[in-house]
């Protein structure tokens, strides 16, 4: 019965040993939520402001390229849609989200 004795205190003492201080086990995973927020969630919030803000400020006669690819010039400007006129008397209509990228002024002139 002695050999149980002396495993029971075997086991506490190794219990004992393997518990350590909790905040240095937290230090881990804060650490890469913190990476996380600065590498990947910032930056993208960043993003998505300036392109709510680009597209807040389109305004008639900027030449746009959208998600889908198409180069056009604006005609009307609504609350949440555009008139893109992609050739002479032809032009669409889509949602203001839908736009990528302002382009420079002259574009559309000098790809023809």
């Amino acid at each position: 019965m002695s050999f149980f004795i002396s495993d029971a205190m075997a086991e506490a003492g190794a219990a004992g040993a393997t518990q350590g201080d909790p905040l240095a086990s937290l230090i881990l995973p804060i650490g890469l939520v913190v990476l996380f927020y600065f590498f990947l969630i910032r930056p993208q919030s960043k993003r998505q402001k300036e392109h709510r803000q680009m597209v807040a400020d389109l305004q008639k006669g900027e030449e746009i390229i959208t998600t889908g690819g198409i180069l056009g010039k604006i005609v009307d400007v609504s609350d949440d849609f555009i008139t893109l006129e992609i050739a002479k008397d032809v032009s669409l209509t889509i949602q203001k989200n839908a736009v990528q990228t302002i382009m420079p002024k002259g574009t559309i002139k000098d790809l023809k």
